[in-house]
């Protein structure tokens, strides 16, 4: 399948309004980009561009760069079922994040720690005030008992563990800010979105992980003066995937059915990073609609 309409988000969650580089940005399938200074807002965008794509009839990819979900295990520690959704409702209802952009991921953290034993998962507190379960360093973590990384991470240069909340290239504020922001359009939008790869595909929205690192050299390569990296990032990597012939072999990367103990039991909870394996595909697709200026 190839949807109509492609939009990529570069993520951010910080506590304050922001504009230009770190904060959030949307790139589409048409070469445009929008720079969202909350997180309010972004979601009121998607929720216009999933409104308007029912309306009209049309397919609708949303790609969004942090963790969809989180090592094996956690899953079922938190909420008590193995379902990687079944975590997208808990945060959903535990995150307070309001239209200023404040929010309480670091006391978010702390909180999910108390309940699973040793010292973490997550770790990094930016705050003032220790909290008691939330370690400001990774080193100090023991016998929570979850892998590092996930799957996918392990293959993604560059990939940061969904656990770390704050630093250089953190996701991990990212997802339990981004994640309830998803759930939520899921909620406003029933029977409309499918996760992938958690989800048949058989509904006209589909959310998917992306990583646009994946197309790193090609980014650097269309850097000019006045651009922010983030917003050609979004740009490129909605552009490539929207000028392939179809995301088919994208896609294949996804539950299957296997041992319960191999790379696609993982899969199924941990999930995956649209386009990680076929980083050629994507390039391929990105010369055709942004081409290189000669010289």
């Amino acid at each position: 399948m190839t949807p109509d309409r492609v939009a990529i988000l570069d993520w951010s969650a910080a506590n304050t309004p922001r504009r230009g580089k770190d904060s959030i940005w949307m790139g589409r399938e048409d070469g445009t980009t929008q720079n969202l200074p909350t997180r309010q807002a972004a979601f009121d965008a998607c929720a216009a561009l999933i409104d308007d794509t029912l309306t009209e009839g049309r397919t609708l990819l949303i790609g969004a760069d942090f963790p969809f979900a989180y090592p094996v295990g956690f899953a079922r520690a938190l909420t008590g079922r193995d379902d990687p959704l079944a975590i997208w409702d808990w945060l959903a209802r535990h995150l307070q994040d309001g239209p200023d952009n404040r929010s309480n991921r670091f006391a978010l953290g702390d909180a999910i720690n108390a309940r699973l034993p040793g010292t973490g998962p997550f770790w990094f507190n930016a705050a003032r005030e220790d909290l008691a379960h939330l370690p400001r360093k990774g080193r100090t973590r023991d016998g929570h008992g979850f892998a590092e990384h996930r799957l996918c991470d392990g293959q993604a240069k560059g990939a940061q563990s969904p656990w770390k909340l704050g630093g250089a290239g953190s996701v991990g504020s990212q997802a339990l800010t981004g994640i309830p922001m998803l759930q939520r359009l899921r909620a406003a939008f029933p029977g409309q979105i499918a996760v992938w790869p958690f989800e048949p595909l058989t509904r006209p929205v589909i959310l998917a992980e992306v990583f646009p690192s994946l197309l790193a050299a090609e980014v650097a390569a269309r850097m000019a003066p006045g651009l922010v990296k983030d917003q050609v990032q979004v740009r490129a990597l909605a552009q490539a995937l929207a000028a392939l012939p179809s995301l088919a072999p994208l896609l294949e990367t996804g539950p299957d059915t296997g041992p319960d103990t191999g790379p696609d039991s993982r899969i199924r909870e941990e999930g995956w990073i649209l386009g990680l394996g076929h980083e050629d595909l994507l390039r391929t697709a990105l010369t055709t609609v942004w081409p290189l200026r000669a010289g």
